[in-house]
């Protein structure tokens, strides 16, 4: 993407005031994406995003620039403007280039880019189609595919030289049911890192028809019920409170300063011995996976509690100066215009032994949380709040009427204790998590589990 020789000269103008690091980011992402509404296309958009960010380390502090003018000329005047806040005398030598060379986690049969638009547009169109015919109260469609191929360079004074292209695709598919006075909405949205080849095993009509279902149900679903209660929360999108409530306050970005309610408990129970958990960026071909992250360290399958006990925190290089760790393949980005932190890429909590029905049948009353949403959360104390998608009450060990309108209110700390029965059936979502590094493509993931007792808001009681 840019000349090894200028990449020398504008790491060497970095550190020429005595700076300990020096590192440039470069990359060039194509965007494509269509949307469309009630099966018509709305619109679609395809962009070029090009530009280079240059970090500096002095001590445990850092200075950032960026820039989409990449002429040598520019690039030595950033960097040297950057370099200037410093205003040290010692100097340090950038080393020789050495290549990363790693093995491809998601290599690519079909590239989007081959693939014509029309095609695609008609794939997406099977989803409104069958949501719409799957019950008359459907009144509105809303289904969307993207896909963006991120070409990256990381040089360093170390000597890094790492280089990779990032595919990944995902579709979106929203269904809205509505009656005279209410209207709701179930979505379905799975995503690879993958090329067009994702496809084949993605059934388009079914997306349509689950999230008509969810809409549909949750239409003519009853109040939730508030107060403390047991609550099972399934796989897949109920992993969001982990990573959320759980899984932010294991970044570095928030234990080296102290903001984060984990940060003096390395080697201490934090959760019930049932809950393993884990941050694996190296899952083939998954949502979060990377060859290596934004700063050149190779991808890692990073074990963060083991039994109840804490065994790790996602660590980036500044911070892991700070906190005299080693970097854990976890410093992400959305783009060039942000310095890169630790971050998540697929995070979620082990599998356990026991079957989901048996969990089911062994409670006698509790909110059942299918499918989980949005919330809020706080790092430093895990307070959080997290509204249910999809609801249902269990009742004598069955799952009884749907329920709408429910949130989860607690701490993570609180919740990671209380869970008293894991399954086995781990699986996981897409999503996008937003931080000080922008947002960045992570999974969360769960098996099924039970929460003794947790505090649901909701619009009615029993």
């Amino acid at each position: 993407m840019l000349d090894k020789q200028v990449v020398a000269d504008v790491l060497t103008a970095a550190l020429s005031t005595g700076g300990d690091f020096a590192e440039i980011f470069v990359e060039n992402t194509a965007r494509n994406a269509i949307q469309l509404q009630n099966g018509i296309v709305e619109k679609a958009q395809a962009g070029i995003d090009y530009g280079l960010g240059i970090r500096i380390f002095n001590g445990y502090t850092c200075v950032y620039a960026y820039t989409n003018d990449t002429s040598k000329e520019n690039l030595i005047q950033v960097a040297t403007s950057a370099a200037s806040v410093i205003g040290k005398s010692a100097f340090v030598t950038p080393q020789p280039f050495r290549t990363l060379c790693f093995d491809d986690l998601a290599p690519i049969r079909v590239y989007p880019s081959e693939v014509h638009k029309k095609h695609i547009a008609d794939m997406v169109r099977q989803a409104s189609e069958a949501a719409f015919a799957y019950d008359a109260r459907i009144t509105q469609t809303i289904c969307s595919y993207a896909d963006v191929a991120q070409n990256v360079l990381i040089a360093n004074s170390d000597g890094l030289w790492a280089e990779d292209t990032r595919h990944r695709t995902r579709t979106m598919i929203r269904a809205a049911a509505s009656s005279e006075s209410e209207k709701q909405v179930g979505s379905e949205s799975p995503g690879a890192c993958m090329g067009f080849e994702f496809y084949d095993n993605v059934n388009m009509a079914e997306l349509g028809r689950s999230s008509a279902e969810c809409a549909l149900t949750m239409l003519l679903a009853k109040p939730c019920p508030s107060g403390r209660m047991p609550v099972i929360i399934d796989n897949g999108f109920g992993g969001v409170i982990f990573h959320e409530a759980c899984g932010h306050a294991l970044e570095a970005t928030s234990v080296a300063k102290k903001a984060s309610v984990f940060a003096d408990k390395m080697g201490q129970q934090i959760a019930s011995p049932l809950v393993s958990a884990r941050d694996d960026g190296t899952i083939p071909n998954a949502w979060g996976s990377i060859n290596f992250d934004d700063e050149g360290t190779r991808s890692r399958n990073n074990l963060l509690i083991e039994n109840g006990i804490l065994k790790g925190f996602l660590v980036d290089r500044l911070n892991g100066l700070r906190m005299g760790m080693e970097a854990t393949g976890s410093s992400r980005r959305e783009s060039y215009r942000y310095a890169p932190t630790s971050r998540m890429t697929n995070t979620y909590i082990c599998a356990g032994n026991e079957k989901p029905v048996d969990i089911i049948a062994d409670t006698e009353y509790a909110l059942y949380a299918k499918k989980m949403g949005g919330g809020s959360v706080s790092p430093a104390t895990g307070d959080f709040n997290f509204a249910v998608v999809e609801g249902y009450m269990i009742r004598n060990g069955k799952i009884a009427e749907p329920v709408r309108g429910a949130t989860l209110i607690g701490k993570g700390a609180d919740i990671l204790m209380q869970i008293d029965r894991v399954a086995d059936n781990e699986a996981q979502a897409q999503g996008l998590c937003g931080s000080s590094s922008g947002s960045v493509p992570t999974n969360v993931g769960q098996p099924m589990i039970r929460v003794k007792e947790i505090t649901v808001g909701g619009r009615d009681s029993e």
